[in-house]
């Protein structure tokens, strides 16, 4: 089990005021936005005098690494075809790795499964996606990467500032050294890859050890089960519903509905009514979206239900969720499970 090194931190800086000086040029501690993020601390999660010469005292030591912002504005899933996306995710390997996984952790998944409603398949699937079953977690410092994208981001300095506040307020609660933790380029963590306000929301110790670990297996898979039903409950997984459906035909004019919408916008009945009725037989009031896959020539098109949509509140890209949902049916096609519990 991977563990991160915890540290009495307020220890290694006993004595600083929060208007303690950081050397000059070095890292974010002098930043024009850190008054606002210190203010945050204080009044949204109680920081106090120490707590804030922690902060600006980390701050000093977190690295510019502007290349983070254009991974962040380049991620595969905003500038990839569905074609060329599908093919990082959905392969035969990804699917013989994910069945090995659902081996080595059959118990874990089946009680998550038992007590959350989300099927094992799926739960292997992100995790899959997220950071190939475990195997990489990312090699960025989190701090380096909420830093980075909280104080320089273009257009989403807010969303990672606030992050960034989130993750010092979990570091204090765990003991974590805010300096130790590594992740992905926007700041993500651990297998399951939770933002840090997801940390401290949705995070459990599903095998109750005292330490919500997502850096450990049990505890990433029983956080992403309780991530898909407690993050939005008007999108909450589904207990056996699929995610995707096929249109039996699709004769929807282009002006007539808003495609890849991060929630359902229509119903069954009023897609069908447009021209896209599913193969499988779902009642009317349904709540429903339509998908426009982009391939290397022409699109694809689908139906999303509510379970697509509980996998776009872990990531809102359509190519994600599809991607999950591809890879979670490939699985459970090689379980010998029947064509259909997650997509066509």
């Amino acid at each position: 089990m991977i563990r991160i090194a915890r540290v009495l931190v307020a220890l290694a800086v006993a004595g600083c005021t929060v208007g303690a000086a950081a050397p000059a040029g070095s890292g974010y501690a002098e930043h024009a936005r850190l008054p606002a993020l210190l203010e945050t601390l204080r009044d949204d999660y109680g920081f106090d005098a120490t707590d804030l010469a922690v902060v600006r005292r980390t701050l000093a030591d977190a690295e510019r690494l502007p290349e983070l912002i254009r991974q962040e504005r380049n991620a595969p899933e905003r500038t990839r075809t569905w074609s060329e996306y599908r093919g990082l995710h959905v392969t035969d390997s990804m699917v013989a790795r994910g069945v090995a996984f659902m081996r080595d952790h059959a118990g874990t998944l089946a009680r998550a499964e038992a007590e959350y409603g989300v099927p094992p398949e799926l739960i292997t699937a992100i995790l899959g996606v997220e950071t190939r079953y475990g195997g990489f977690v990312g090699t960025t410092r989190v701090l380096d990467a909420l830093a980075t994208q909280g104080f320089d981001h273009p257009t989403r300095s807010r969303f990672f500032l606030s992050e960034l506040a989130a993750f010092f307020a979990l570091t204090r609660e765990t003991g974590m050294d805010p300096t130790e933790p590594v992740g992905s380029y926007a700041g993500a963590m651990g297998w399951a890859q939770f933002m840090p306000s997801n940390y401290r929301r949705l995070a459990v110790d599903f095998d109750g050890d005292g330490d919500t670990d997502l850096w450990s297996a049990a505890d990433a898979i029983g956080s992403v089960a309780r991530y898909l039903v407690a993050y939005d409950p008007d999108t909450a997984w589904r207990r056996g519903e699929p995610m995707v459906l096929a249109p039996r035909e699709f004769r929807v004019r282009a002006d007539a509905t808003d495609f890849n919408t991060r929630s359902p916008n229509s119903s069954i009945g009023a897609l069908a009514a447009l021209g896209a009725k599913p193969t499988a037989s779902v009642a009317d009031t349904t709540p429903a979206g339509l998908l426009a896959l982009q391939l290397d020539a022409g699109r694809a098109f689908r139906i999303a239900l509510t379970n697509f949509y509980a996998v776009m509140r872990y990531n809102p890209r359509v190519y994600y969720a599809m991607a999950v949902g591809e890879l979670a049916e490939g699985i459970s096609r090689a379980t010998d499970h029947a064509a259909g519990r997650f997509t066509p």
